[in-house]
């Protein structure tokens, strides 16, 4: 089992009310987002976002911009005296009195030529407004209904609280507040609060009230923003943080707000797990805590009591057998009293989140010993059939044998060089995880660690490993949305207020989780959803109050480095990345407990908060070192996760042992003790093993990748962990004093190696059971309405166009499919390299409600329903395939324990017969929280991802119908006629169980079924197939129907079952369309493989579907209609997370979509053999900054059309390693270069445009006429900041109008990130790259949050349509050049999608061409283009065209 981070923490808030927004004037903002996103928090990572522009581009195209540039007068700096409110009062941090902020110091002296520091060095900016108008308005909106309709008005404003180590000049100010300020409203930054001067015109009837981060931390976003600081010379600033201030008004006559209703508003806007209220301007960043001296706990003296104690106070979690084991072996082994810092590193290191007792442990049932272990019985899958396997059961992932490939990689990894393919042999891995939790107390920020932690579960896989693709599952409560159409919900429920609502879980969770993954650059190209809440017959409620919130990975790794290398006297234990943070304090203790059943308190500080940048940072690092090959300077790596240093310390110096000075530990907060150092789980952290002699090249590739690095101890042989305190003993001995015994001194073998085996006794519970009772009159369209909308079934929209599904260019298969690109894919794939067509595939099988009432069935099912999931990709074979398992289960509380033993010993029993086994895994076995004075139980679940190879990724069949009206409906029942309801969605939807389960009777036919498929997809005799599973047939073919947006005719034999039972059992098996003239030919083969199949219908190009049952018509709907239905509460989702009137607009507009009308001007070819083979290549420099994630696409791509790409880094530019000179072009690539905190490409620009020498490089390169340059996305944004399109000539940075008329990429105007296949439209222009392809409609990769196109100077705007510079256009299904979303994803006007220079040889786009050079990176193209799958892209084209320009 691989072992779960414990996760970091969020407060949400909830609330149900979306508006509608209002459209303004184009203004920078902090968030262009709803106000309840905003109370979420999911939105907060970023910094500043705009407003609705449709006004202004309305205005715009009728009228001419009704904005003007104006001249605007720098902010003067003027002191600020304090001033005392009648109505301020005195605020306590946890729980504040009054939350009232007022000025109390004067910072800033106008007079002198530098900017004046207080005694406590923070000075403040001020930029308004904070959010947007419409924004605004939602949120008062928000108040009003539920603190108080007093509340008439709010403004809002952000203060940058600015700490300094000395002071500014002013030219150096001047750089501050042009990282701060919007480019083009320079006005709306200043040295003085915009709010203060409207409060004291109000006086008694307005109130400002201000929160922030708290001090006790720094946060990621400062992290960031000190590092943009740094790189622009601004090295004075040591941390930045922003407060968000609110200034609310007051009806006239109501006197000062009550204190209460304050603090109602205070607790609405901020998170108080890593926030506080500000009751006065932060003037330091100092805190008083004082770190805790180690202490020792008498055991000695008071035995058992003391550790009872200390285990209540510090949470610890152990349990009794784990407090008599640890009296003993203090008491009478080790015979000395323990600290309390090696009681708390042994409780997470050996809790039962971290070491799995459970599933070692021996167990009994029903009073009857069991003869082998949960652990034993998983594992003997693997041992009957270990075939492929080369990492299982041990280490961070697993992983089976891969293919011989030839990989890009750079000539000197960690160095400035040109890329090329090597040749390697590099194995396919994968790892599950989930952060549980962690999502319940604190949703977005648990589920951002959960996905970092298994992110780097996958890099630190043996010496290393290759991160690639991920999947994620959610499995919440009742949604309960206000408003919403489910009737299967029980309103009466309550929910603990200590936890997240299932809402909030669900929205913030994967929030989290897409927006790490994003930043990473790491893409989520699939998942499952699932909601329950039900009390059944029993009595018993069940729900998932503890939310499961899945993360699994897929990777690759050099099968050179597939096992970890031995610690050797003298090797030297290494820390690489982020500092240590006081927080995630003994998350894997708290793991392991049922919610509730820990102090609320300890819940909280038992949360991470992760920094997506870092860990990106992180890998690259990793990845440099393991693409040295044999080279590669790790020989040990190990992530940190739960119980931070505490396990992965001792993990990488086991079994040799090390002593360990806590002071070397590379902390980002001073105050810290001994033990938080230890013990605290601060993410984006690898332990690693690495001789002496390395240590300089190491060194060298952490600096060049700005990662922190720290020799904390060296590998001795004594076989203990020793924690000694430098400091410490430093003072002892200036004092004279003796030294201090070490904070911690364990034997490694009596704390990690084999310990006393737990015994668990289970006892089965047989459950009350009730049929199915639907009433009679129920009619199908009745059913329908309420299955297509149950989470579960719907749509995923809500989740999958805010991942990126494309980054890394190495996604066959995402979840997207058809014309449409409707979220239905069965399986995801991802390919090896650019150059091969081998790859590997994975998917997901999970029935938990099944389990319900028959876990043996359940295992089965989940089983079944991963492999014909996965059966849709061509893999090597069946008996490749290998599994991760992941259980959650209320494991310890009444018929779970044995449920979940019943279900393993089925699971085993499968899978052997099969052929197939489970090589990894994780279990969270506290599936359980307190609500209304009763135990909820979650409903125990098995999650089956299985992966394995594929020969061939482009023999990958979706399930969106193709033929129209020649194509055949085929089904392959695996349940040979029995159709059982029991645990459906039907059954759900009646708030139901049932007690018929559906089950997989015969293992060797599943076998036989997926073979014979296999076989098909190989001749190209299917052209979809979907699998049956929640829903049933019914829904199976209506999802065909809607992603293939074509129409069925069904024609079903009821054979004695009823229509809901024909239609809605979820009995295991396969949709297959084939063509008519296939038919017999599919029909003969499934025959002789002793397989039956029916005909069940045929496909119309008619969007109608008809269902008749022995001749009797009962459905007769609209295609659209039907999807409707099934998109509906989707974009009720939706409404939470982006602008309504962009949901509504893509709601609305998805009843007349069709297939797109893309047309080719050109056709596409591989490059010419000259130039691949050519041995004097241009070079183009693929430059990356901070964040960066698009750069090895972008390299292939160049490298595709016969350049010699290379590596640079914007370190290697600033310490000159390298220059421009030798380059013909440059490619800035995409990503969140800073993680996007002062701005999109914001720290990127500056970076460059304040040093100097750089700049002068970079003019010289973009003036010389032999030179060409490429932005795509975060590079299109840097390109347009440092004016070089539309360029000189026309306007902006470089030209006429300075900063103000340059125009920019904004944030989208749906308010989030956007990943979509959107179409485009390339015409006519002087844009060397797109020579030969104007004409041409296509679609393309678009993955942003800020790209907007904003024009704040009209006479640029008319400027770069008239010359022609806007060379690609959003267009919709017609090819018609569109503002309309979803067409248009961000809003640009007149669908602008990218600029170019006059001269034609610069170019900024927003779309992602190198995410699709080849056709296999489509997810959808046109029958009717002349193209192969395995052939290239029409995009490739642009890059060649650069190619032949240079020659």
């Amino acid at each position: 089992m691989q072992c779960d981070d414990a996760g970091k923490n969020r407060e949400i808030l909830e609330s149900k009310d979306t508006h509608n927004r209002e459209p303004l004037q184009p203004m920078a903002v902090a968030a262009e987002i709803t106000a309840l996103d905003f109370l979420q928090g999911s939105c907060r990572q970023n910094l500043f976002q705009y407003t609705d522009l449709e006004q202004w581009r309305r205005s715009h195209r009728l009228w001419g911009s009704v904005r003007r540039l104006r001249t605007v007068a720098p902010p003067r700096l003027s002191t600020r005296s304090s001033i005392s409110s009648s109505s301020s009062r005195v605020l306590v941090p946890v729980r504040p009195k009054a939350l009232i902020s007022d000025n109390v110091s004067a910072l800033l002296d106008g007079d002198s030529a530098k900017i004046g520091v207080s005694q406590s060095k923070v000075v403040h900016l001020f930029r308004r407004p904070l959010i947007q108008e419409s924004a605004s308005v939602e949120l008062l909106k928000l108040v009003q209904t539920k603190i108080s309709n007093q509340i008439i008005g709010m403004k809002t404003e952000q203060c940058f609280n600015i700490g300094l180590d000395s002071d500014l000049s002013s030219e150096k100010f001047q750089v501050l507040k042009w990282l701060l300020q919007e480019t083009y409203e320079p006005e709306n930054l200043g040295t003085e609060s915009f709010l203060d001067e409207e409060r004291q015109k109000n006086g008694v009837n307005a109130v400002i009230v201000e929160v922030g981060p708290r001090l006790s931390f720094t946060t990621a976003w400062s992290a960031n923003a000190v590092s943009i600081c740094q790189a622009c010379g601004l090295t004075e600033i040591n941390r930045m943080e922003r407060s968000r201030r609110h200034l609310l008004f007051v009806k006239a006559g109501s006197g000062l707000l009550p204190e209460q209703l304050i603090h109602e508003f205070a607790a609405m806007v901020h998170d108080r797990m890593t926030e506080c209220v500000y009751p006065e301007k932060l003037l330091s960043f100092q805190t008083n805590l004082a770190p805790e001296e180690v202490q020792s706990i008498p055991v000695m003296e008071r035995g058992q009591a003391a550790l009872e104690e200390i285990n209540e106070k510090l949470g610890l979690a152990f349990d009794k057998q784990d407090i008599e084991y640890y009296t003993r072996l203090f008491k009478h082994d080790i015979k000395r009293d323990p600290t309390t810092v090696e009681l708390f590193d042994i409780a997470q290191s050996n809790s039962e989140h971290s070491r799995h007792w459970f599933f070692n442990g021996k167990i009994s049932v029903d009073g009857k010993p069991m003869s082998r272990t949960l652990f034993e019985i998983v594992k003997s899958t693997l041992k009957a059939n270990p075939n492929n396997s080369v990492i299982g059961f041990k280490d961070n992932s697993s992983a089976i044998n891969g293919f011989l490939v030839n990989q890009l990689r750079p000539t000197q990894p960690g160095s400035v060089s040109p890329l090329v393919t090597k040749a390697c042999d590099l194995d396919v891995l994968f790892t599950a995880e989930t952060h549980n939790f962690p999502c319940a107390v604190a949703p977005y920020p648990g589920a951002e660690t959960g996905a970092g932690g298994r992110i780097r579960d996958t890099h630190a896989t043996g010496r290393g490993s290759f991160v690639v693709a991920s999947t994620a599952g959610y499995c919440v409560g009742n949604l309960q949305i206000e408003g919403s159409y489910a009737p299967w919900e029980d309103s009466t429920f309550k929910y603990p207020s200590n936890l997240a609502s299932p809402l909030q879980i669900l929205i913030d969770a994967s929030n989290g989780a897409s927006d790490y993954g994003n930043k990473f650059g790491e893409p989520l190209i699939q998942g499952y959803t699932r909601t329950f809440g039900m009390r059944l017959p029993s009595g018993e409620r069940r729900e998932w109050l503890k939310p499961i919130m899945f993360s699994a990975g897929i990777g690759q790794i050099d099968h050179t480095h597939i096992v970890k290398g031995e610690p050797e006297i003298g090797m030297l234990v290494v820390k690489i990345g982020g500092p240590a943070y006081r927080i995630g304090m003994g998350g894997g203790a708290a793991s392991s407990m049922v919610s509730g059943q820990n102090d609320a308190d300890l819940d909280f500080n038992a949360v991470q908060r992760g920094d997506a940048e870092m860990a990106q940072k992180l890998y690259r690092v990793v990845r440099a070192c393991i693409e040295m090959g044999d080279g590669n300077p790790i020989i040990s790596i190990h992530d940190q996760g739960a119980g931070g240093n505490c396990n992965v310390v001792k993990e990488i110096i086991y079994p040799k042992g090390a002593v360990i000075d806590v002071r070397a530990i590379v902390v980002g907060d001073h105050t810290m003790s001994v033990l938080e150092i230890w013990g605290a789980e601060y993410q984006e952290q690898d332990a690693l093993l690495v001789k002496p002699e390395s240590y300089q090249l190491l060194q060298s590739i952490c600096r060049r990748e700005r990662v922190s690095m720290a020799v904390i101890g060296s590998i001795n042989g004594e076989g203990k962990i020793v924690l000694v305190d430098s400091l410490a003993e430093e003072k002892c001995r200036s004092a004279g004093l003796p030294p201090l015994p070490p904070a911690v001194d364990l034997e490694l073998e009596k704390v990690l190696g084999d310990m006393p085996q737990k015994s668990f006794e289970f006892t089965r519970v047989v459950e009350a059971q009730e049929p199915l009772d639907i009433a009679p009159g129920t009619t199908l369209m009745d059913a329908l309405k309420r299955v297509l909308r149950l989470p579960s079934v719907c749509s995923k929209r809500f989740l999958t166009s805010k991942v990126d599904r494309c980054v890394t260019g190495l996604v066959a298969q995402q979840q997207t499919v058809g014309p449409l690109q409707l979220p239905l894919s069965d399986v995801a794939v991802i390919a090896q390299t650019y150059t091969e067509l081998t790859g590997g595939a994975c998917a997901i099988g999970e029935q938990p409600i099944k389990g319900l009432l028959d876990p043996k069935a359940m295992a089965r099912l989940a089983v079944g329903e991963a492999l014909t999931n996965l059966v849709w990709a061509k893999v090597t074979s069946l008996s490749d395939v290998k599994a991760s398992g992941n259980w959650m289960y209320a494991a310890k509380l009444d018929g779970e324990g044995a449920a979940m033993y019943d279900a393993a010993i089925a699971l085993s029993e499968a899978m052997i017969e099969l052929r197939i086994a489970i090589d990894g895994g994780k279990d969270s076995l506290s599936m359980a929280a307190y609500a209304s004075g009763e135990v909820v139980k979650a409903p125990g679940n098995l999650v089956i991802s299985t992966y394995v190879t594929c020969p061939d990724i482009t023999l990958t069949v979706t399930p969106d119908l193709k033929l129209k009206d020649e194509g055949v409906l085929l089904h392959i029942d695996l349940a040979k006629g029995k159709r059982r309801l029991g645990g459906s969605a039907l059954a759900q939807a009646f708030d139901q169980v049932g007690n018929d389960c559906p089950d997989l009777e015969d293992i060797s036919y599943l076998k036989n079924v997926f073979e014979a498929t296999q076989e098909l997809l190989s001749n190209r005799l299917i052209s979809a197939g979907h699998d049956i599973s929640d829903g049933g047939l019914i829904v199976c073919v209506l999802e065909m129907a809607f992603a293939g947006n074509c129409g069925v005719s069904l024609d079903l034999t009821s054979r004695g079952k009823s229509l809901f039972q024909m239609l809605f059992a979820e009995e295991i098996g396969l949709v297959l369309e084939v063509s008519k003239k296939n038919l017999e030919g599919v029909r003969r083969k499934l025959h002789d493989a002793c397989i039956d199949v029916e005909v069940i219908g045929h496909v119309t190009s008619s969007p109608t579907v008809a269902l008749s049952v022995d001749g009797v018509v009962k459905l007769n709907e609209k295609t659209a209609d039907l999807r409707d239905m099934w998109e509906e509460t989707s974009f009720e989702l939706e409404g939470f997370q982006r602008l309504a009137s962009c949901v509504e607009l893509e709601k609305n507009g998805l009843k007349d979509r069709h297939e797109p009308s893309w047309k080719l001007s050109f056709t596409p070819a591989f490059t010419d053999e000259k130039w691949i083979s050519s041995t004097s290549k241009p070079k183009v420099a693929i430059i990356r900054e901070e964040g960066s994630n698009g750069d090895r696409e972008m390299s292939a791509a160049f490298h595709a059309a016969g350049f010699e790409p290379w590596d640079v880094t914007m370190s290697d530019l600033l310490n000159g390693a390298i220059s421009l000179n030798g380059f013909r072009g440059i490619a800035f690539v995409g990503g969140f270069s800073y993680a996007d905190v002062l701005d999109s490409a914001k720290g990127w620009a500056a970076s460059i445009r304040f040093n100097q020498p750089l700049l002068n490089q970079f003019q010289d390169f973009y003036n010389r006429p032999d030179t060409f340059s490429l932005g795509v996305c975060n590079g299109c944004q840097l390109m347009a900041l440092l004016g070089w399109v539309p360029g000189m000539e026309v306007g902006g940075v470089l030209g006429a109008g300075g900063d103000p008329s340059q125009p920019r990429f904004i944030h989208n105007e749906s308010g989030r990130f956007e990943c979509r296949f959107t179409s485009v439209a390339i015409g006519d222009s002087p844009a060397i790259m797109f020579k030969g392809m104007e004409g041409s409609t296509l679609g393309v990769w678009a993955a942003h949050g800020e790209g907007m196109a904003y024009f704040p100077d009209d006479g640029v705007f008319d400027s770069v349509l008239t010359s022609n510079l806007a060379p690609l256009r959003y267009c919709d299904d017609d090819g018609k050049i569109t503002e309309l979303y979803p067409f248009n994803p961000n809003g640009s006007p007149l669908g602008v999608a990218a600029i170019c220079s006059p001269d034609g040889r610069h170019l900024a786009m927003m779309p992602h061409p190198e995410r699709c050079f080849l056709m296999w990176q489509f997810p959808w193209y046109p029958k009717s283009w002349d193209v192969e799958k395995k052939g290239a892209s029409p995009w490739l084209r642009l890059f060649q065209n650069a190619r032949e320009w240079c020659s």
